[in-house]
């Protein structure tokens, strides 16, 4: 059966599931899911764990190796199965079926690994998961989501947040809930369980956001301009080499470019994707930059990305920066007047 990450607790405290399986790409809630499985089990005798890591160059056997024997310290055992993949492969669905329908006794299976895609889910090896044991799918925080657990996760220390104060702390820690649980040890450390204001974040707590190239990407792709120009302002305050901004610009100009010249012969579109190398992950932010950029926006992009590198390499005067960020621009919004080149 799904449950829900905020209802795990209570149903742990009511029944222990034969099968759990905890997937997401946002670790800290991963990992403290997985932990309160593990408390849960101790507290019910489970005094016996084995960690298993499987992976392309280990045998999916060892599962069902493990859960046939029998162990001198404890009638009652913990499998905690720790996959890098999302993606079990043939060998390891035949394998987590067979657990499945024959389960061990005295035995729960703690199963964690990265985002599941959507076609995953109905899987064999999935269904036979959910029909007899949990299944929790752990999911970015957003906007309110992200303040409430932010502020959950100050009470927890006895300390309150100003509405504005979680504000700012949200945009500082950008998602990053690693950063924010330590940002909020080191409130409690310093100020105790006391009310946080905006002026004690602002002076306390260091923008814990780290701006990256690929994020910059990402951000173009999708068009949001007001996170494209933050990170690359925070692009230029780490003292990132303005050819390396210019590289992640030309490569998605370039990428959108053969993409549009690719589909215009009429090839199958997944087709394309596979060739040109767009993999799942990202398709959905790359269709959404086809259906708003033109092929001519493309070219007019590429064509300040050859104005960039000139000024950068000092051939033409102007600020190579001003100009990144005018490229910036074309890219989320290309429906305004063109810059002057």
């Amino acid at each position: 059966m799904q449950i829900k990450l905020e209802q795990l607790t209570a149903g742990l405290s009511k029944q222990l599931l034969p099968v759990y399986l905890i997937s997401g790409d946002e670790p800290l809630q991963v990992g403290e899911a997985a932990d309160d499985i593990r408390k849960a089990a101790r507290q019910a005798g489970y005094g016996n764990r084995e960690v298993l890591a499987i992976d392309d160059t280990n045998h999916w056997q060892e599962l069902l190796t493990e859960a046939d024997s029998l162990s001198i310290f404890a009638d009652k055992k913990l499998i905690d199965l720790r996959l890098p993949s999302a993606k079990p492969g043939l060998e390891g669905s035949k394998t987590l079926v067979s657990y499945c329908r024959n389960l061990p006794e005295h035995t729960i299976l703690l199963i964690t690994m990265g985002k599941l895609e959507s076609t995953a889910l109905k899987a064999q090896w999935y269904q036979a998961i959910d029909a007899v044991g949990g299944t929790v799918r752990v999911w970015p925080l957003q906007g309110q989501d992200l303040l409430n657990w932010l502020q959950r996760r100050a009470e927890r220390r006895g300390m309150h947040f100003e509405t504005e104060a979680l504000r700012i702390l949200a945009g500082r820690i950008e998602g990053n809930l690693l950063a924010a649980a330590q940002e909020i040890e080191k409130l409690y450390i310093q100020h105790g369980e006391q009310r946080i204001t905006k002026a004690i974040i602002e002076a306390d707590v260091a923008d814990s956001a780290r701006f990256d190239v690929f994020k910059l990407s990402d951000a173009l792709l999708a068009g949001s301009l007001n996170r494209v120009t933050k990170i690359l302002h925070g692009l230029q305050a780490e003292a990132v080499a303005a050819p390396v901004v210019l590289w992640a610009l030309s490569r998605e100009a370039r990428l959108l470019l053969n993409l549009h010249t690719e589909l215009k012969s009429s090839a199958h579109p997944e087709t394309v994707f596979k060739k040109l190398q767009v993999w799942d992950m990202r398709k959905s932010a790359v269709q959404a930059a086809l259906a708003r950029l033109k092929m001519a926006d493309v070219q007019y992009i590429l064509q300040n990305c050859t104005l960039a590198d000139q000024q950068i390499k000092g051939q033409l005067a102007g600020d190579s920066w001003e100009k990144l960020f005018e490229i910036c621009v074309l890219f989320c919004q290309p429906a305004l007047p063109r810059l002057r080149a």
